[in-house]
């Protein structure tokens, strides 16, 4: 099992302390580094800026948002990303949701998969620098067909054509989708009884003509709150809030991929009443009402075996990193000691 260390969105102002975070998690032996974006602080910065100081890290994006760049802008991106830090690029991308691709970035939400599709299918385009990139589908025309332009290849050569392209899906045509054309799957929530049912989504995507990959070249990267503890309450009460946020206030009361994928996992009722909490902005009662069986169907919260043999459990059932965001430098450090150790 790999470790990738979750370095999230900015709030109000860049976190304190990143670096120190990032330079122990190369030193124990994670994996990678992913930042994400919503509405403020890209995805990419930050990757340039604190993965300068790392030689080994893969560094990725987790996720950055299909409507914020035009499919040739992300690639621009990818490919100055991947020469800088020596083909350690990942590019992780999705949809968002509705609210944020209407109203943050003024673009439609329609048609999530065949946007997806027509995106990936340029970047690789860029990427692989073999002709012109040409588009004749509906979502990204290139060259614009009303205008002066011409098909262009990169001024730049990209370093590597099979730049890992990851998608962050979530219900059963995009993670289907995500083992068709991707490389790997973000999956934002994982539980392990969802696990049959999200394998048959991956097979689903590997069994049709020209798909990628196989399972056995494919990364699932699970993300967790994993916390190595004597007082898992502590860590429940702590999570409650964030679980409530993604419930009720990442996304659309009529459209709400978190609280859909919640709604598989069998908590629909939950669901229900923490998004109405929290849309009224009784956001404390909100919070309160997340059982600790919910945070515990997607969180790895207990004594160091615990957390091992969890861990162990998740990777049985398909998982090749565990995607973790961690409070401080000890954090990182026991968490290498826990799972990675000896490797």
């Amino acid at each position: 099992m790999k470790l990738g260390l979750q370095l999230g969105y900015w709030g109000a102002g860049p976190p304190a302390g990143v670096g120190e975070l990032v330079a122990e998690a190369e030193r124990v032996g994670f994996d990678a580094v992913f930042a994400a974006e919503s509405w403020g602080s890209d995805a990419f910065t930050p990757l340039a800026w604190w993965g300068s100081g790392t030689r080994r890290l893969r560094l990725g994006t987790s996720v950055a948002q299909l409507s914020a760049r035009t499919p040739t802008a992300c690639a621009m991106h990818a490919l100055t990303l991947d020469h800088l830090s020596g083909g350690r690029a990942i590019l992780g991308l999705g949809v968002s949701g509705p609210q944020v691709v209407e109203g943050w970035y003024g673009m439609p939400f329609a048609k999530p998969l065949a946007r997806t599709r027509e995106y990936v299918s340029i970047v690789r385009q860029v990427l692989a620098r073999e002709a012109p990139v040409r588009n004749d589908g509906p979502h990204y025309p290139l060259p614009y067909q009303e205008g002066l332009g011409k098909p262009l290849k990169p001024i730049v050569h990209p370093l590597r054509a099979d730049l890992p392209v990851w998608l962050g899906a979530e219900g059963p045509r995009n993670v289907a989708l995500a083992a068709e054309i991707a490389d790997g799957w973000l999956a934002v929530y994982f539980s392990l009884r969802a696990a049959e049912q999200y394998n048959a989504w991956l097979d689903e995507g590997f069994a049709r003509p020209g798909a990628r990959r196989t399972r056995d070249d494919f990364e699932v990267a699970a993300s967790a709150q994993i916390v190595v503890t004597d007082d898992p309450g502590a860590e429940y009460e702590r999570l409650r809030p964030v679980v409530a946020l993604y419930v009720g206030g990442m996304g659309a009361e009529t459209m709400n991929f978190h609280a859909d994928l919640f709604r598989r996992m069998g908590y629909g009722s939950v669901v229900d009443e923490v998004g109405r909490l929290f849309r009224a902005g009784r956001k404390a009662e909100a919070a309160a009402a997340v059982p600790d069986e919910l945070v515990a169907e997607t969180a790895i919260i207990g004594s160091a075996g615990e957390v091992r043999e969890r861990v162990d459990a998740w990777e049985k059932a398909g998982v090749t990193m565990m995607l973790v965001a961690c409070r401080d430098v000890e954090q990182v450090r026991t968490l290498g000691e826990t799972l990675l150790a000896g490797n």
